[in-house]
């Protein structure tokens, strides 16, 4: 279940993706009337304004590196190489380099935002408190808190929150939390459920 925090989280995010989307698609539109116009000034123009459509960012970050002192970094040298295409009259390549430097940039921030995500949901798949048997007596600890040759009870619905052996018992278990295995596995008596490296 999705709470109200994470959907409008999810909406927000939605909204951040969208208006560069727009704008690097409105600078690629340019990009391609560019390239079919005849006409020098024009042409300058136009590609002055898709150029800072897809690459302004990147040219903004690079003059406000420089002035903080960190010169030689890649905004640095996009902006270089795409001002020096600029000055001989290379204007596609200018573009073209930086339209090409943020599609990578945006599947590498794709990869990011997954990886995690994924984390993310592995951490809500770990148990948050172990039953330890002591005494005849059913404590909640913190997994982190057990040591090897504790003995603890799972009850049903209950996740595993750490390697080890039933010694008693017949259940299906949700080990999702140690192997990642989504379907129950199938347990009993002297059963090893942890996965031997």
């Amino acid at each position: 279940m999705v709470s109200l925090n994470e959907a409008n989280n999810e909406i927000e995010e939605q909204k951040e993706l969208k208006t560069p989307f727009i704008k690097y698609l409105i600078g690629v539109g340019l990009f391609i009337v560019m390239l079919f116009t005849k006409n020098i000034n024009i042409k300058f123009g136009v590609a002055l304004f898709s150029y800072i459509l897809i690459g302004g960012d990147i040219v903004y970050k690079a003059f406000k590196n420089v002035i903080k002192g960190q010169i030689f970094d890649e905004n640095f040298l996009m902006t270089v190489a795409t001002f020096g295409a600029f000055l001989i009259g290379e204007y596609p390549e200018a573009i073209s380099v930086m339209l090409f430097y943020k599609i990578g940039e945006t599947l590498q921030d794709m990869a990011v935002d997954k990886s995690r995500k994924s984390i993310k949901n592995l951490l809500k798949l770990k148990a948050e408190f172990a039953n330890l048997l002591k005494d005849n007596n059913t404590i909640m600890v913190k997994p982190e808190e057990l040591n090897v040759g504790d003995i603890i009870v799972v009850k049903p619905g209950e996740r595993i929150p750490v390697d080890g052996i039933v010694l008693e018992g017949v259940s299906s278990i949700d080990t999702s939390a140690l192997t990642g295995e989504a379907m129950p596995v199938f347990v009993e008596g002297e059963r090893k459920f942890y996965q031997e490296v």
